[in-house]
């Protein structure tokens, strides 16, 4: 396959979740922006329960993403299939956190520090 193939094959795949894609990227530059703007610094803000939330977020990723994609997990089979679930799972994992986070700062008001 082409690359040109491959990249149309994609773009069918998205185009249907644009419009949710394009809703959680503006979401996740607003809250990022207006925590920075806060004070809020992405290594000097410790927040157990926005970790916790993500990992826990991810990890439910292992139920609702072959629902999502009308399969099972019973057909994740293949090594490639696994790499590709568990890429997946890392990424709503990060993007879970990298919104929970700055939230929990705003929501917090000031930043208590964990040690």
């Amino acid at each position: 396959m082409t690359i040109t193939g491959a990249l149309t094959v994609l773009w069918f795949a998205l185009a249907p979740f644009l419009w949710p894609i394009a809703v959680g990227v503006v979401l996740l530059v607003a809250v990022q922006g207006l925590a920075h703007l806060r004070g809020y610094r992405i290594l000097g803000y410790r927040c157990l329960a926005a970790n916790l939330a993500a990992i826990a977020v991810g990890l439910s990723g292992l139920w609702w993403i072959p629902l999502f994609t009308h399969s099972r997990l019973a057909y994740v089979a293949s090594v490639f299939d696994w790499i590709a679930l568990v890429g997946a799972l890392i990424g709503l994992t990060a993007v879970t956190w990298l919104l929970l986070h700055p939230l929990s700062y705003l929501l917090q008001g000031k930043s208590p520090r964990y040690a």
